[in-house]
């Protein structure tokens, strides 16, 4: 396949995302490739490790290709986009879950299912040019590929306002929070990656990470733990406009851009899986009771039309103008039965 470069070169397994002129931007077909990939070596005593990265420097993945998504969707297909989510979810958790160490390379943009491949390894590695984010607030979706786990396990209430304003990461706010391990500049990665293929020695990671540039969020973290401690988006919208001081203008400026249903059913979700003992299964279970409903119920079709594809900036969103109601939200997050995400062992 022309989008992915898969392959055993020494003692890893080698899983390059090639498709450069869509920011390697993630396809069904290139979930399925990946996934297989993993699967097959799982069992292969060869691999000792398997390796990540991508082609060029602008991104190693922007995030999952939502054209199809969309043309699906408008026509009244909505099966497309729920068997792409299930089948990319089931990666994110066999990534999350294998038995054998898993290093990713994040340079550039690494955004939304980005995170799903890159996020969830054993050792997740940064650069000077690293931009992590979950923007999908801003399109009617939700923070999902797993990253609603990342976000629940994030330190103080840093969870809950990357997920809502999608706040892009350099390589320290990205460890700070929990999606990377890391720093090591980029002009390093050639040779250490010829390094890990010929040893299979992790310890290399460690020895060669440097202290990252500073960041933003830890001077940030006083005012963002005061106001996003709230139980609801309602609470943290009061906090914010009754402050009125240059952090709470600019975020409510993030926010009121962004899909109300989509922000209230993020701060409900990292509430959830904070409060108990998680797993990755259960994050990507309760991301695909939003998504699944995402086309027919929420505002998936109508921010890809205003910011991908008209392109005007202008969507339409639900409850734009009143609060959302806690049983919208709960009606999005609600179990699916018979249509719930499922595992391999458990089908």
């Amino acid at each position: 396949m022309s989008d992915i470069h898969i392959r055993i070169e020494g003692r890893a397994g080698r899983i390059t995302l090639t498709r450069e002129k869509a920011l390697n931007a993630l396809s069904y077909d290139m979930c399925l490739a990946i996934d297989a990939a993993l699967r097959d070596w799982a069992t292969d005593d060869s691999v000792a490790l398997v390796i990540l990265d991508a082609a060029g420097d602008k991104a190693f993945c922007a995030g999952g290709d939502i054209a199809e998504l969309y043309e699906t969707g408008t026509k009244g297909d909505f099966a497309y986009g729920r068997n792409f989510w299930r089948d990319e979810y089931r990666m994110n958790a066999r990534i999350f879950e294998y038995p054998k160490p898993v290093v990713s390379f994040l340079q550039g943009f690494t955004m939304g299912g980005g995170v799903g491949i890159g996020c969830h390894g054993t050792h997740r590695i940064v650069c000077e040019s690293s931009k992590i984010s979950m923007p999908e607030c801003g399109i009617g979706l939700v923070p999902d590929v797993g990253g609603s786990l990342l976000l629940a396990l994030a330190p103080g209430r840093l969870g809950e306002y990357l997920g809502t304003t999608g706040h892009r990461m350099g390589a320290a706010d990205a460890i700070l929070a929990g999606f990377a391990d890391h720093f090591i500049p980029q002009a390093q990665w050639p040779g250490l990656i010829a390094d890990l293929q010929r040893t299979g020695d992790l310890n290399l990671l460690a020895q060669m990470a440097e202290t990252p540039p500073e960041g933003q969020l830890e001077a940030m973290r006083a005012e963002i733990d005061a106001c996003f401690a709230g139980e609801t988006l309602a609470d943290i919208l009061t906090v914010l406009t009754a402050r009125d001081d240059a952090f709470a203008r600019s975020t409510l400026k993030t926010l009121s851009r962004h899909a109300p249903l989509s922000l209230a059913c993020t701060v409900e979700m990292v509430h959830r899986l904070r409060a108990t003992n998680t797993t990755m299964r259960r994050a990507l279970d309760l991301e695909y009771r939003f998504t699944h409903r995402a086309m027919e119920q929420g505002d998936l079709l109508e921010g890809v039309r205003a910011l991908i594809i008209d392109k005007d900036k202008s969507p339409k969103w639900q409850y734009a103008e009143a609060p959302v109601p806690a049983v919208a939200v709960s009606q999005m997050l609600m179990p699916l039965g018979p249509d719930a995400l499922t595992f391999e062992e458990e089908e």
